[in-house]
């Protein structure tokens, strides 16, 4: 397990979150591409909040089952909230958001969100 550190843009959003590395899931739902999300889904308890929780807007939409954190100040958008489909809390870390990560080295995983 390897601990990352991420954050918003301006970093009013500021995290660390306990991993492994892994492929990350490119989702082609209306959300996800208009954001180029590059997601690790991970249990909710491997992420820590390092600024106060009341600093993030949250959108929902389509199903209204995952918490889309993002900072309403430079619009970044670093995680999101929901539950597996067991019913287990998780965060989906949004890649992109993480320091030291070098994007182009990740192996995708396309995920069809558009038809889910």
């Amino acid at each position: 397990m390897s601990l990352y550190h991420g954050s918003c843009h301006c970093g009013r959003i500021a995290y660390e979150v306990e991993v492994e590395a892994q492929p990350a899931i490119e989702c082609n739902c209306s959300h996800c591409s208009r954001k180029g999300y590059l997601l690790w889904f991970v249990p909710r308890t491997a992420l820590t909040l390092r600024t106060p929780a009341a600093d993030m807007a949250t959108y929902r939409f389509n199903k209204h089952v995952i918490d889309h954190h993002f900072c309403p100040v430079c619009g970044c958008a670093p995680f999101g909230f929901g539950a597996d489909p067991k019913g287990q809390a998780t965060a989906a870390i949004n890649v992109r958001c993480l320091e030291g990560i070098e994007l182009g080295t990740l192996a995708r995983i396309p995920y069809d969100g558009r038809s889910a």
